[in-house]
């Protein structure tokens, strides 16, 4: 349930309730009606920003968005996703349009989650949700627009693969973005590159991720046993119908990163996990793995561990080697200086990227760190400064 926000009525609260209880689900393409939200026609409903739970009611969302319907970014089970501008800003936006006739009464307690959980959730890597309008036929629901998903990305490109830099780029916005939810103790609990949004067409794109139907509030030591997710992305005790915590994710994230540098699943559905973990030529055969690091296959090892104990948490994750790379630094870091905002990096880590490029003899852009000339720079100067001192204060100690 959603807890009503102080100073809101309970006939206020209830409305929100009302609106909320049939959003936020998959959509199909087929027997949805949508000749009127794009017509002329007007359309009185309840609007709901989720920001500020402000509520308006009789409000015709055709006077604040613009609705194209030749622009179908997507379907589902109950509705079609379209492309849409906020008629004031000019704001691209994306309008999933849910039928309520076709809406079953048992997932609203899935919605009602989705929403709870976005509404908590304020991260560069979380996606958006704006506002939602509710009529007597169908549900509208506002969130911010991106241009696709990992998975596309990965079917697209030339291999079917993607390497190793791209990967990295990826997954390690992932990972920050997954770390930000295990902190309030949200478990996502379908991470699948379907779920991987993607903000631009670059070759190197902001990560957002989305669709929190599945989504559970679990305590650092809590075990939940409802079932979840894809078939395909998750951990074994999940399959297996056992309590699970937030190392679910983790599991996901290690096929995310198999599926990414192989294009490829890793394991069977009809044979046993552990045999095929154990089976390394199966695991990993020569094409394409022969080309790829040991350092990723490592990792992809520690994620994929069936005993819940042993599988990385994000942070270990993060600090893996194969994480620890500079020229993914320095793309992580180009990322953040176009969005002029720091949220995947961190500036104590300014000064190791710095010594490790002039030790590397490789270039260091003093425009991806702070200050006018580089507070990393300082920092290291200041370092070999101490050594120096340390230095000769251990010659005369000597003399």
């Amino acid at each position: 349930m959603v807890n009503p926000v102080s100073g809101v009525g309970q006939d206020v609260a209830r409305m929100w309730e009302m609106a909320i209880q049939h959003a936020l689900m998959p959509a199909v393409s087929t027997g949805v009606s949508h000749g009127s939200h794009h017509s002329g026609h007007k359309e009185v409903s309840i609007s709901i920003s989720v920001s500020n739970c402000q509520i308006q009611e009789n409000v015709d969302i055709n006077s604040v968005y613009q609705i194209f319907p030749d622009e179908v970014l997507g379907s589902g089970q109950f509705g079609i996703v379209y492309g849409g501008t906020h008629r004031k800003s000019g704001r691209d936006v994306a309008i999933k349009i849910i039928d309520k006739l076709r809406f079953p009464t048992k997932q609203e307690s899935q919605l009602r989650n989705e929403v709870a959980i976005l509404q908590s959730l304020h991260h560069p890597g979380v996606v958006n949700l704006d506002c939602m309008f509710e009529t007597p036929e169908r549900v509208f629901v506002v969130m911010e627009k991106l241009h696709g998903d990992m998975l596309e990305m990965i079917l697209s490109s030339e291999k079917g693969r993607l390497p190793e830099r791209v990967t990295r780029f990826l997954v390690t916005q992932i990972l920050v973005a997954l770390r930000h939810l295990h902190i309030k103790n949200i478990v996502h609990c379908d991470l699948k590159p379907e779920n991987v949004l993607l903000a631009s067409a670059d070759s190197f794109p902001q990560v957002k991720l989305c669709d929190f139907g599945f989504a559970r509030i679990i305590g650092e030591k809590s075990f939940r046993r409802s079932v979840v997710g894809t078939p395909a992305y998750l951990a074994p005790e999940v399959l297996r119908n056992k309590g699970y915590n937030r190392s679910l994710d983790m599991w996901s994230v290690g096929v995310i990163v198999y599926v990414s540098l192989s294009g490829t699943f890793p394991f069977n559905e009809d044979e046993d996990i552990n045999d095929q973990i154990q089976n390394a030529a199966f695991m990993y055969p020569p094409h394409p793995w022969k080309k790829i690091s040991q350092e990723v296959i490592d990792l992809i090892n520690n994620l994929l561990q069936v005993k819940m104990r042993k599988r990385y948490s994000v942070d270990k994750t993060l600090s893996h080697p194969w994480l620890q790379d500079y020229q993914m630094w320095l793309d992580l870091r180009n990322l953040e200086s176009r969005m002029n905002e720091r949220y995947i990096t961190h500036e104590s880590d300014d000064l190791r990227w710095l010594h490790h490029a002039q030790l590397s003899g490789l270039d260091f852009p003093p425009h991806l760190s702070n200050g006018p000339r580089s507070d990393a720079a300082h920092g290291l100067e200041r370092h070999q400064e101490q050594e120096e001192l340390e230095t000769l204060s251990e010659r005369v100690s000597e003399l």
